[in-house]
């Protein structure tokens, strides 16, 4: 009931125009079976956007942090989202076995690959845990690239004298055919091959 509620309210703003929101390549989402969803990362609002993109309930893999905020904790909480601890390995292996545990139950799961928030003009190695699930599980990887977020709710550090939430950018969610893990004999270079195609999808929006 919750996944329904907040899904009713995201596509409510959306056809408000409240933010500028397009979705392309959705149907590459398979409507059943355990499936990995990639994208990068710019903005905390990455996650709201591309939850209410999917058209299936979807668990994510999300900074503890947010399990404290006000409202946003109880959030989480109540969609059964799994928090990690950042530089925490204790944490990122319990939130990864978590993580199985959906997949093999033929559940959506959310990642975001470098792990943090990127700034515009930086880069971050993508963390392993995703190839690894992949591998272990033989679930396909679903690419995205998010584009605009970072100009609707700039990180503070880079928005200089800038508004702090601009609802007038245009955001996007490119979704790419899936990438099937079978198709790599290692770790590395699953995720190379994530990374460019994530960098494809968002030099396309």
């Amino acid at each position: 009931m919750t996944t329904k509620l907040v899904r009713r309210v995201l596509r409510g703003l959306a056809w408000s125009k409240v933010v500028r929101v397009t979705v392309l390549g959705r149907a590459e989402v398979p409507k059943s079976g355990a499936v990995i969803v990639a994208s990068n990362h710019i903005s905390m609002l990455d996650a709201v956007f591309l939850w209410g993109a999917l058209r299936r309930r979807a668990i994510a893999i999300a900074m503890a942090e947010l399990w404290s905020w006000p409202v946003v904790g109880w959030l989480v909480r109540r969609l059964g989202h799994i928090p990690v601890v950042r530089r925490d390995s204790e944490s990122g292996l319990t939130a990864l076995s978590k993580a199985e545990q959906i997949l093999r139950h033929g559940g959506v799961l959310l990642i975001y690959p470098e792990g943090r928030l990127v700034a515009p003009g930086e880069s971050e190695p993508y963390k392993p845990g995703v190839a690894k699930l992949a591998l272990a599980t033989g679930v396909p990887i679903i690419p995205v690239g998010t584009t605009g977020t970072d100009r609707v709710l700039p990180m503070r550090r880079t928005r200089g004298d800038g508004p702090a939430f601009d609802r007038h950018q245009q955001v996007t969610i490119h979704f790419g055919a899936p990438i099937d893990p079978a198709d790599f004999d290692d770790p590395d270079k699953l995720l190379d091959h994530l990374r460019q195609r994530i960098e494809d999808l968002r030099s396309t929006n």
